[in-house]
């Protein structure tokens, strides 16, 4: 019985799936969904791309999906162009350069402000610690449109509303619940031994915080820096409603470009202008997005 049991299974043809055969029809078939979903995810930034070389009548006669049959780089130079009417501007360089200096202090205070809060919360055990916490985590699942009329007090009593200061303000203060969130994760699977040790030989609090802590922050760090980056560039809400003329970050800038209603629609201008305002957020992907994903995973196991 155990022979012919033996023999049986033995001889029990492999399923087609598992044949070397259907492996590879099963891998080729993936292959095929994978790129078709990579078609339709890209088919609107082709679009985007060809329409910006493109000139106006070609626009009007061609085909919505067709290449260019003359690549012109005109509606590029209209879009950056920083040619001011008074307090408005036609094109979105002023307005670029005031997202930048918008995102980089902001990125760089909350970041910074984060991994102390994280550090403390994981690290520094103290009374209401939890509740800290939570109140911080909280802060994480406010909607934008609840703070808005108590930020825009606060701005004004502080003396910054309108301007570039007031805004990087806000966007501290709103990420600072992500970035304490990130960070606490990440060092709570920090052995605590390391910091006994350090207390043992006269360490004080900043000393083990940049000595040891932040050495060894960098895949949350990077982490922390795409998430606020993505959040403070594309933001529109509190731009459009913390700013005025001269202070408007490019997200404002491109929704008035998009929605001016003033002579000839120019939608090669448009797609000009709404490309070079994605472009800092997709670089930034492109080139640290392989550590955004090892951040995110490198503080999910302890020990």
């Amino acid at each position: 019985m155990a022979d012919s049991a033996m023999t049986f299974n033995s001889e029990t043809p492999a399923s087609p799936a598992q044949s070397p055969i259907g492996k590879l029809v099963l891998r080729w078939l993936l292959y095929v969904l994978l790129g078709a979903f990579a078609l339709f995810y890209l088919a609107p930034l082709f679009v985007m791309v060809t329409t910006s070389l493109k000139s106006l009548e070609e626009i009007r006669t061609g085909d919505l999906l067709s290449l260019p049959r003359e690549v012109t780089f005109d509606a590029w130079s209209t879009a950056w162009s920083s040619a001011c009417t008074g307090i408005q501007c036609e094109g979105v360089q002023p307005y670029f350069w005031n997202s930048v200096l918008i995102a980089v202090p902001a990125v760089m205070l909350s970041t910074l402000i984060g991994a102390v809060n994280g550090y403390v919360v994981a690290q520094w055990r103290f009374p209401g610690a939890n509740l800290f916490f939570a109140l911080m985590l909280f802060g994480c699942f406010i909607p934008f449109q609840v703070v808005l009329l108590p930020m825009a007090r606060m701005l004004g009593l502080m003396g910054i509303a309108g301007t570039i200061p007031g805004l990087i303000f806000v966007h501290v203060i709103y990420g600072l619940g992500f970035t304490t969130l990130f960070f606490r994760n990440y060092y709570v699977t920090i052995p605590a031994e390391l910091t006994k040790a350090a207390k043992v030989d006269g360490a004080g609090f900043f000393r083990i915080f940049f000595s040891i802590f932040l050495p060894l922050s960098l895949p949350i760090v990077v982490v922390t820096i795409i998430w606020q980056f993505t959040q403070i560039w594309n933001d529109f809400l509190f731009g459009v409603s913390f700013s005025q003329a001269g202070t408007q970050p490019v997200t404002v800038a491109l929704n008035n470009i998009v929605n001016s209603t003033t002579g000839v629609k120019e939608y090669n201008v448009d797609m000009a202008a709404a490309i070079i305002a994605g472009l800092p957020t997709l670089l930034v992907y492109v080139v640290a997005g392989k550590y955004f994903i090892r951040g995110l995973t490198a503080g999910s196991v302890k020990g």
